[in-house]
């Protein structure tokens, strides 16, 4: 595992891209079929299901992006899940209203929040949810932010969900294929910096224990994932 025994984070070029910038458009579409190859929505519902006991009234979702990862999560949960209210949360508004039609035919209520999730997490005090979802965001934050994030974050739900990139020699190889489905530069960069500041083992547990959290499950799914899902000690409901 050369290289790859520490998690190294590096800028990603989407993050410093305009949401109407040419390129960041092709790169989120580029994103939509990496989150299909890496069969995301699948495994996030599974987690849902396994983990979350009954109908859920709020979600959160962390990192939401362009909100197309939990409409298709959405889709396969809407008819156990009726009337559910989503809260997208991410530091760009890329929520349209379509997006929010497309919630509605199933159900569910859906509204964007643009906020940094520290600034945000910080100000609303006493708001609850459900479960607290998050695909492809966590890599973003070195140790100490996760920590922080955890520890704003834990008191709000729960629950929380996440999947996120496997940091593994099979994944970033991978990468290099990426041209075959027509990704553009940003996409190649990005992904194989996402693999390298992916996790691996119980890496996340480590850090959601230090925040006063308890783990629940940690462990590889499928070639490219990992999953993560930690619980609330309810010292702070």
């Amino acid at each position: 595992m050369s290289g790859l025994e520490h998690r190294q984070l590096a800028p990603e070029i989407l993050d410093g891209l305009a949401a109407d910038d040419p390129r960041a458009l092709t790169a989120r579409r580029d994103l939509r079929r990496i989150n299909m190859l890496m069969f995301q929505v699948p495994i996030m519902t599974s987690l849902l299901k396994r983990f979350v006991p009954k109908s859920p009234r709020r979600i959160l979702e962390i990192g939401a992006g362009d909100g197309s990862f939990m409409l298709a999560v959405a889709r396969r949960m809407a008819r156990h899940w009726p009337g559910v209210e989503l809260v997208m949360l991410d530091r760009v508004d890329l929520v349209t209203a379509q997006l929010r039609g497309d919630f509605d035919r199933l159900g569910w209520k859906a509204e964007g929040v643009t906020a940094d999730v520290f600034d945000w997490a910080e100000k609303i005090e006493g708001v609850r949810f459900d479960a607290v979802t998050v695909n492809l965001f966590l890599h973003h934050l070195d140790d100490a932010q996760l920590m922080h994030l955890f520890s704003l974050i834990r008191p709000k739900a729960p629950l929380l969900l996440a999947t996120e990139p496997l940091r593994a020699k099979l994944a970033l190889a991978a990468t290099h294929l990426l041209p075959a489905i027509g990704a553009n530069d940003v996409t190649r960069n990005d992904a194989a910096q996402s693999v390298r500041a992916g996790f691996r083992g119980s890496e996340l547990s480590g850090l959601w224990l230090a925040a006063n959290g308890k783990p629940v499950e940690e462990r590889r799914a499928g070639l490219f994932s990992h999953i993560f899902v930690g619980a609330s000690t309810g010292s702070d409901s």
